[in-house]
């Protein structure tokens, strides 16, 4: 099995994940020039221009690979996905959706695909469809989530196709990273770690509430209504539970989430911003360099993966 390093000629077997609001082409750049395949986040934006803005800008700052991240719920995927060819942009990941439709163009653009799944029955579709990896994505993940883990979700999905396997979701240290690898993945893709890298652009409120974070400090919102995102509890995220639960209509839920995300991205809101985090906050314990967090996940799992091989 080739690792995912080798597949997409980056140092680590490690993709960044393409966080709205914060996956923007300096920190894309950032994590690219540091080892990972560095993904630009389209959720957070407005339109495809702003789009083509972030990958010029990534362009012009790293000569290493990076890639673009689209969430197909998006009113501006269609334009997005174009840009995305015209700039022949080197990876696209997807979410919320199925990407079939733009997949000849983004061939044509010799784009390598890579959608994220959240169950064994969508990534055999995917694959029929052209895919040329997928991210089996566990729901200890930050932000949008499925319902299985990534425990049972990744040798699932790697004995369900053929294509390569990405693991996602409950991965902050080299223990983690060898164990997904153990699975069948040819690498993995982190983001709630590298939320408290140096390198990342979101409010140092933020950084200070997941270096306050245990690791029970994470609750989903939205599960009842089927779109379940998982973020730190806070007084929004709680409030959001129980009137959900209470059986507030969808109009109501949406005046505690409107514009929450940005609110903690940007203005550092702690209490009712959505301070979207995987289940691994608890493991996160100083600002570092994105360089050093890598560094240590990938001289993480080569150390673990030597010393079960020493077991045998």
């Amino acid at each position: 099995m080739k690792l995912l390093n080798e597949i997409l000629g980056t140092k680590y077997p490690i993709i960044q994940g393409g966080m709205a609001n914060i996956a923007t082409g300096e920190f894309a750049a950032a994590c690219s020039n540091a080892g990972a395949l560095g993904l630009i986040g389209t959720g957070g934006m407005k339109n495809a221009e702003e789009l083509r803005d972030h990958i010029r800008r990534c362009r012009a700052l790293t000569d290493k690979p990076f890639g673009v991240n689209i969430m197909l719920m998006h009113p501006e995927s269609d334009a997005f996905a174009r840009v995305a060819a015209e700039e022949k942009v080197r990876v696209v990941t997807t979410g919320a959706g199925n990407p079939g439709k733009y997949l000849p163009a983004w061939k044509e653009a010799g784009i390598f695909v890579i959608p994220v799944v959240s169950a064994a029955v969508l990534a055999r579709h995917l694959e029929k469809a052209g895919a040329d990896a997928l991210i089996a994505e566990g729901t200890e993940s930050g932000g949008h989530v499925g319902e299985m883990t990534t425990m049972a979700l990744v040798p699932q999905v790697v004995d369900a196709v053929s294509i390569p396997v990405i693991a996602a979701g409950g991965i902050a240290d080299g223990r983690q990273m060898a164990a997904a690898l153990a699975l069948g993945a040819c690498g993995v893709q982190v983001g709630t770690c590298l939320l408290v890298s140096e390198e990342c652009p979101i409010h140092p409120n933020y950084k200070a509430a997941l270096l306050k974070a245990k690791d029970s400090d994470t609750i989903v919102t939205g599960r009842i209504g089927g779109t379940p995102v998982r973020v730190l509890k806070n007084r929004m995220s709680r409030e959001y539970v129980r009137q959900e639960k209470a059986g507030a209509d969808k109009m109501e839920l949406e005046k505690f989430t409107l514009g929450s995300l940005r609110r903690a991205v940007f203005e550092g809101d702690t209490n009712t911003g959505s301070l979207m985090a995987g289940q691994v906050c608890g493991m996160l314990h100083e600002v570092r360099p994105v360089a050093d967090i890598l560094a240590d996940l990938d001289r993480g799992a080569k150390q673990r993966m030597k010393a079960l091989q020493e077991l045998c």
